[in-house]
């Protein structure tokens, strides 16, 4: 087959190895760009250099919890179009990572990067990712949880525009209620994709938050001519009574559930327990949203044009 300049360009566009190496390695595969770039990497040679300037600002979240339930993980992994975050490579890598994560309970990117699979490490895959979607791909972060005496699930929303991973003690539960305990822990997971929650519980509130929220309350009432000539001990009665409300609406375990609202979570957590016999706490909760804290590039299609106009 014979290797064209064009050729040539183009896989040297993807890795930004040198024009005789991408030769060379077009040449010893016949032409075949996803061979030639395993053959590169196989040379030891970096081919993700090229790509690390671009913004990753796409991509997916994903999650895996192991067959016996008691570890789970989430890992967001980034790309630069929502076109490759669809495509099969990327999401195949997505699926491969996440278990790898959940397999080895890493507990950071690098650590996980480290992770060896069947078909190298979890850096490794990334970079062959890297090479066959020719777009910047990134391990950006991943959560850990993991206990014994605990279930974890997760939640994944729009195909991975978030995910949640909840955890779920359990005292004297049977193996044969499980399945149970797992629906009612999905659904939890559904809810803290669904609302903006920051603590499992009240006693998790930082003292410092709780009283910058009650100072804030109190100016409230001193500013509101209905309540300013009030006792200060009526007025602080007042404050704490709205700081239940603040407790409320931040807290996973008070919050109507979404999915019955004539209920809180905690009474749903209640019902279940109650129903399979069982002690059930909510221990944690992690959420990702994908391409959160991520400045996306901005292209201004008119001053391309205008640039392309003055060469």
């Amino acid at each position: 087959m014979e290797i064209t300049a064009k050729d040539v360009a183009k896989l040297r566009d993807i890795t930004g190895v040198g024009m005789m190496a991408c030769k060379k390695a077009l040449i010893e595969t016949n032409g075949d760009i996803d061979k030639a770039c395993e053959y590169l990497r196989e040379q030891g040679m970096s081919i993700v250099a090229k790509k690390a300037s671009r913004i990753a600002a796409e991509g997916a979240v994903k999650s895996a919890v192991s067959d016996d339930k008691h570890t789970g993980a989430l890992v967001e992994i980034n790309c630069e179009s929502d076109f490759v975050a669809k495509s099969d490579v990327f999401v195949a890598l997505c699926d491969k990572v996440a278990k790898a994560a959940a397999a080895a309970k890493c507990e950071t990117v690098e650590a996980l990067g480290a992770v060896k699979t069947d078909e190298g490490t979890v850096s490794e895959l990334v970079t062959a990712a890297t090479a066959k979607t020719g777009e910047k791909i990134s391990l950006r972060r991943v959560a850990i949880q993991s206990a014994a005496n605990a279930i974890e699930e997760t939640y994944i929303h729009m195909g991975g525009k978030m995910g949640t991973l909840v955890e779920i003690a359990c005292e004297g539960l049977s193996a044969d209620k499980t399945g149970e305990v797992v629906t009612m822990a999905h659904d939890v997971a559904m809810h803290v994709a669904a609302s903006q929650v920051n603590y499992v519980n009240k006693d998790e509130v930082p003292s410092e938050t709780v009283e910058h929220e009650r100072a804030i309350i109190h100016q409230q009432l001193l500013n509101d001519e209905k309540n300013s000539k009030k006792p200060e001990k009526v007025l602080q009665m007042i404050a704490e009574n709205k700081l239940g409300k603040f407790f409320e609406e931040n807290c996973l375990l008070y919050q109507e559930f979404v999915k019955d609202p004539s209920v809180t979570v905690e009474q749903y957590v209640a019902q279940t327990a109650k129903k399979v016999g069982a002690k059930l706490t909510v221990v944690r909760f992690v959420k990702f949203v994908m391409g959160e804290g991520i400045e996306k590039r901005t292209d201004n299609l008119a001053e391309e044009i205008a640039k392309l106009s003055a060469k």
